[in-house]
């Protein structure tokens, strides 16, 4: 797994800023196209690191639309989400975080939009290893009930690979959105 985790690393941040931005804009459109943002109004994602796919014009849109956007800050080995701001410090990974802006747990989310490093055919992520956002919505697991927040895995095309172990900790996403597929 460490060996297929810094090969996807890799093959992402090989990617050229051009392809960067048009793939960001497509899957905007991907999510637009599949109705995410109809009743939600606090929303979590991502400033891309490491080579993650560009967030920027969903962002933007975001904002633009009246939703409350949030970023994943680090708590002890948990994350919380804290309104995109103005002001920013860097964390102990080196990415930035908002400060001085309210901060909300994941349960009060209506869509959280996470980075991912692999995916399959089946949901199944592969992250940086920390397990941070499986450590924070470990909740789901617990119990069916919860409609709130829905999951989806932003990804380039080629970060698919065909099969990925699920561990029992791991916390399903509902979706994988990349520039060119909506996978449920």
């Amino acid at each position: 797994m460490i060996e297929l985790r810094r090969q996807l690393r890799q093959l992402r941040k090989s990617i050229d800023e051009k392809t960067r931005k048009e793939d960001g804009q497509k899957i905007l459109h991907q999510c637009q196209k599949n109705g995410l943002f109809e009743n939600a109004k606090h929303i979590a994602i991502f400033i891309p690191n490491d080579g993650e796919i560009e967030t920027g014009d969903t962002i933007k849109f975001l904002k633009n639309n009246g939703c409350f956007v949030y970023l994943p800050i680090l708590v002890e080995e948990k994350l919380k989400f804290a309104e995109m701001g103005e002001h920013f410090r860097k964390n102990r990974f080196g990415i930035d975080e908002p400060i001085h802006t309210p901060v909300m747990e994941a349960k009060q989310m209506d869509l959280i939009f996470m980075p991912l490093v692999g995916f399959d055919k089946n949901k199944n992520r592969l992250g940086m290893g920390g397990g941070f956002y499986d450590k924070t919505l470990s909740f789901k697991l617990k119990s069916k009930n919860y409609q709130a927040p829905k999951l989806f895995g932003l990804a380039f095309d080629c970060q698919e690979v065909d099969h990925l172990d699920s561990k029992p900790w791991d916390v399903p996403v509902d979706s994988i959105v990349t520039p060119t597929r909506f996978l449920e």
